[in-house]
């Protein structure tokens, strides 16, 4: 792709973003959320595939969908109350608006268009979705915070960490399975906005650190089904290997970093005497384990076949560039700074 046809799409993202971020008004919101549509459009569909080309057009329908909802929304807010202001919406508006979010973040019972979304386009465009295209919906959920439902957040987390958990077992294909583990990730997110904001932000950030190294390692060592994840240990023994952590951390293991927002928001929900839920949430991430642990026995419990010349591949080409240490350590080693994020988020 031209330098300046990309430099435009990635200066339209991050514009978008925090237009939707920064705005008090919903069509300037919405503005912002349809500028984020359109500038992703061109990247999902840069691979001249027909599965691409798929993938961009059920992107494009379900965003628009959302959009639209929220625009209608909006427009039926200022109807009834005067006003366009994002933190003043009747309940009828924060109700629609919340589903609609809820479409564009790919929860379940809504999230069936995302993982075929996933798979129908490259690994570093699946990064963007799972990752940055989650900020500006759940920006607008951080300003509704007074007037979302509880309950309503608590039932949709739940569902979707069951869902991403059984959605991923009998999925082969890693672009899939990274899907299922965003859906499962996303409903221990919701739940913890709804307990509290801060938990929400420190765990926003920590999903966002754990998938950006799961992605880039999947894209550096071009492994497209759990099959190639276990042919690739002769092309870099030391990618594999922290793979394997940042699978360990991504399932919620001690003492990695994944442990800290799954341990924060068992522990408020037990504090608000919500102990079915906090079961029922612990449960649910079981199943998640379960395809993260068979992901990362691939990677370093098992030998493939090979030939002579492949065994010592490795020893030519050091696949893993030295800017994935900071990215990988922090996914890893964050835990014993639980107290400092919790804190300052």
């Amino acid at each position: 792709m031209n330098p300046l046809i990309w430099s435009t799409l990635i200066t339209g993202l991050a514009t978008s973003t925090i237009i939707t971020m920064a705005s008090h008004h919903w069509l300037l919101a919405w503005l912002g959320l349809e500028l984020n549509t359109l500038s992703v459009l061109p990247i999902i569909m840069k691979q001249q595939h027909p599965r691409a080309v798929e993938a961009t057009t059920k992107y494009f329908l379900i965003q628009t969908t959302a959009a639209t909802m929220i625009l209608f929304a909006s427009t039926t807010n200022a109807w009834q109350t005067g006003q366009w202001s994002v933190t003043d919406s009747s309940a009828t508006t924060t109700a629609l608006i919340t589903a609609a979010i809820m479409l564009k973040l790919g929860l379940a019972p809504v999230h069936i268009w995302y993982p075929q979304v996933l798979q129908g386009t490259t690994m570093y465009a699946a990064l963007t979705i799972s990752t940055w295209q989650k900020l500006a919906p759940l920006a607008l959920l951080y300003m509704m915070h007074g007037h979302l439902s509880p309950t309503t957040l608590m039932l949709m987390g739940l569902l979707s960490s069951l869902i991403g958990g059984w959605g991923g077992l009998n999925q082969t294909q890693t672009r899939m399975i990274m899907a299922f583990s965003s859906i499962a990730h996303t409903g221990w997110l919701i739940t913890a906005l709804a307990i509290s904001p801060s938990l929400a932000t420190l765990t926003m950030l920590i999903y966002m650190i754990m998938t950006a190294a799961t992605f880039i390692q999947l894209a550096l060592t071009n492994a497209k089904t759990i099959t190639d994840i276990g042919t690739t240990w002769p092309m870099s023994p030391v990618m594999l290997m922290m793979m394997m952590v940042t699978l360990m951390s991504l399932g919620g293991l001690p003492p990695l970093t994944g442990f800290m927002p799954k341990w924060l928001i068992l522990k408020d929900l037990l504090t608000t005497n919500m102990t079915i839920l906090a079961t029922l949430m612990l449960l649910s991430n079981l199943p998640s384990l379960f395809f993260y642990v068979r992901l990362a026995y691939l990677t370093m419990l098992t030998a493939p076949p090979g030939t002579t010349t492949v065994e010592h591949h490795w020893r030519f080409k050091l696949s893993c560039p030295t800017t994935m240490v900071a990215l990988i350590t922090a996914a890893a080693l964050l835990l014993p700074l639980t107290p400092g994020l919790h804190n300052t988020t």
